[in-house]
């Protein structure tokens, strides 16, 4: 489906502000890409587009000028927000302490006609969708489109809180269709509406702009509990964000803290106490804008809840529209998942002497290409004895002393670079990956190998670099033991002086063995259990 943009009556909106600053707005000539005005008591009128903004006028600006505008725009609501009738314009107000308007940003509103076609599959599947973004991006123009498509097959009550999805007045844009609009007398009250459009009106699907309350994600729930498919929209970036969110965490199914016998913990592998999703999801299906053209989607929540509880992250269907209109969806592999446990040798309450068992798990390398056209590995594997080759690191958000050091110890010949261009692979955290940090996307773009990993701990850089250089168990010095032996001697007498545990750095079994033998014979009466721990 063509994209047609339409601008919803600019001239509407420009009609309202005083002469110099309209003249200003149509002498950019670019009215397609404009966004809002900026107008604050004082300071100079701007103009934001999608790509940047521009000053309109040098003169700044003065409280007669504020109150042109507020004369010519309907009336402000409870949350500062007012309309023009018959028009998708928004005017939101800033107010000083004594209540008077000193700022306004003037929205403009469109309509735009084709941008579902990039997610209309799964909003006519039936299923509650969730949409996700920064303020700006679009989640409100989407919401319209999916209203007015829906609506011509189903009976659709859209709750419009700021009056956003189908204008100001009582009569709702044609950009919502068939779609019934109920408005919300003040935003406290959107959640109230919400149920009554439910009782009253029998419908089908349900329309909500900007669900940011507990009570609203309560009232989410019970309308979705009544079988009726909800499509709403939240302010957040990444399902991440919106599991930390203690006020909307509730709408893929919340997290509590659950404490499992020692038996499941052994089963698992992991902590007595661990996270889970509390309750069922409200939404089926959560949408990422991660802008205007590129849209990350989990297309079950409920599956991708549970994998990211158990720190084994499901990569969203990537969703994307070229040049020429043409979509295109990617679905990334999986993650390997980083199998690792400790041997934890305690000594009657005081202390414990931690190892990683077996060689360094794998890091967990997510892929940053479609599954077939995966970065080629940066390293060969090398052959037991072979002279290992030099690798140039770049650490974005990752501690460099602590990457030198790791390679120090380990012996490998890892360099850590300052720049990025100078490296051969890059190494981050999943904080930054996850966001789409400049650098992290410039080197995906160069197709060079990244490694994430879960945190910044002496352990995650040790593994890194184990995988960086496929380290094997044969690869092991052997004829260092005695310094092995002192160093599990050190550890284990600084345990019996009260140290609550000592990391001892990976090894294989041989090395192992030893260290196992060697708390055994300190303390006979030690117990061995296998434990992940956070961090590692």
């Amino acid at each position: 489906m063509t994209q047609h943009r339409i601008t919803d009556d600019l001239d509407a909106l420009l009609e309202v502000l005083p002469t110099s600053i309209r003249h200003a707005v149509e002498k950019a000539n670019n009215s397609d890409r404009l966004l809002e005005i900026v107008i604050d008591l004082g300071r100079v009128p701007t103009a934001r587009f999608v790509e940047g903004e521009i000053v309109l006028s040098e003169k700044e600006i003065t409280r007669a000028e504020i109150d042109h505008i507020t004369e010519r725009i309907g009336t402000f609501d409870a949350d500062n927000r007012a309309g023009m009738e018959r028009t998708l314009h928004r005017i939101s107000a800033i107010r000083n302490r004594r209540s008077a308007i000193v700022g306004l940003t003037c929205r403009v509103g469109r309509a735009v006609y084709g941008t579902v076609d990039i997610i209309q599959d799964i909003i006519e599947s039936g299923k509650s969708v969730l949409i996700l973004g920064r303020p700006g991006v679009g989640k409100t123009t989407l919401l319209r489109e999916a209203a007015r498509i829906l609506a011509e097959n189903k009976r659709v009550v859209i709750v419009d809180t700021s009056n956003e999805i189908g204008g100001d007045g009582d009569v709702p844009h044609p950009a919502v269709g068939k779609a019934r609009r109920m408005q919300v007398r003040e935003p406290m009250l959107q959640h109230e509406v919400m149920i009554e459009a439910v009782e009253n009106h029998n419908p089908e699907v349900i329309v909500i702009d900007e669900i940011g309350r507990e009570l609203e994600a309560l009232a989410a729930r019970t309308i979705a509990e009544r079988g009726v498919q909800l499509i709403g929209t939240a302010h957040g970036q990444t399902l991440e964000n919106l599991l930390l969110n203690p006020t909307l965490s509730d709408l893929v199914g919340g997290i509590e803290a659950v404490t499992l016998s020692d038996e499941e913990a052994r089963r698992r592998g992991t902590q007595k106490t661990v996270l889970e999703r509390r309750a069922p999801p409200t939404f089926d299906v959560l949408i990422e804008i991660q802008h205007r053209e590129r849209f990350a989607v989990h297309l079950d929540i409920m599956s991708a809840v549970d994998a990211l509880l158990r720190d084994v992250p499901m990569p969203p269907e990537i969703r994307t529209r070229d040049e020429a209109g043409q979509i295109q969806i990617e679905k990334l592999a999986p993650p390997k998942p980083a199998a690792k446990a400790d041997v934890k040798v305690p000594r009657r309450g005081r202390g414990t002497v931690d190892q990683t068992m077996g060689r360094p798990a794998p890091v967990i390398q997510e892929q940053t290409q479609r599954s077939d056209s995966i970065n080629p590995p940066a390293i060969n594997t090398p052959s037991v004895g072979a002279k290992l080759q030099t690798v140039r690191v770049f650490a974005y958000g990752v501690a460099r002393n602590r990457l030198m050091q790791a390679a120090k110890r380990i012996g490998v010949p890892a360099v850590v670079v300052a720049d990025v261009s100078d490296a051969d692979v890059l190494v981050t955290l999943r904080t930054y990956y996850r966001n789409r940090e400049k650098t992290v996307i410039d080197a995906e773009s160069r197709g060079m190998p990244i490694y994430v990993l879960r945190a910044n701990t002496v352990a995650q850089v040790e593994q890194f670099l184990g995988d960086l250089y496929n380290l094997t168990e044969h690869q092991a010095p052997r004829d260092n033991m005695e310094d092995i032996r002192g160093q599990t001697e050190q550890a284990i007498s600084a345990v019996l002086n009260g140290e609550r545990w000592v990391d001892l750095p990976p090894g294989p079994s041989l090395v192992r063995r030893v260290q196992h033998e060697m708390a055994r014979k300190r303390n006979s009466s030690a117990t061995h259990t296998a434990k992940s721990r956070a961090g590692m």
